[in-house]
């Protein structure tokens, strides 16, 4: 009969992951990169990995931990920060917020250009 072990949780989000929970991860997906889909041998280099990225709202705790091959921990990682630039932006846009468009109507106040009372033309950070 195996003990049960409680979940490790972190204190904080920047916390190292201990060895022996590193250890419980690898074993509870027998070995297996999980975005790969190849077994990780004593050679190759992995990470554990937040299934739900921290920064689009996951937890630093070990339900949400995976073992994943350095290299496609990468590329994942590069797709995670991207969502969450997308959801900034999306988001932004949403509530009215973001930077002015490029191709401001003349006139307007998006423009660089003034038109003054008396019909001259200037540039608004003037």
């Amino acid at each position: 009969m195996t003990r049960s072990t409680d979940e490790w949780i972190a204190a904080h989000p920047d916390q190292k992951i201990p060895n022996r929970v590193r250890l419980r991860v690898f074993e509870r997906f027998g070995g297996i990169c999980q975005e790969t889909g190849r077994r990780i041998g004593p050679a190759d280099q992995w990470d554990c990995d937040h299934e739900t990225a921290l920064c689009n709202g996951g937890e630093h705790r070990e339900s949400n931990l995976r073992p994943v091959l350095r290299a496609a921990h990468r590329k994942k990682t590069a797709k995670d920060v991207a969502q969450k630039a997308k959801d900034r932006r999306v988001r932004s846009k949403h509530l009215g917020i973001g930077r002015r468009t490029a191709n401001a109507l003349p006139g307007s106040k998006g423009s660089k250009w003034k038109r003054r009372v008396d019909g001259t033309v200037i540039r608004r950070d003037q």
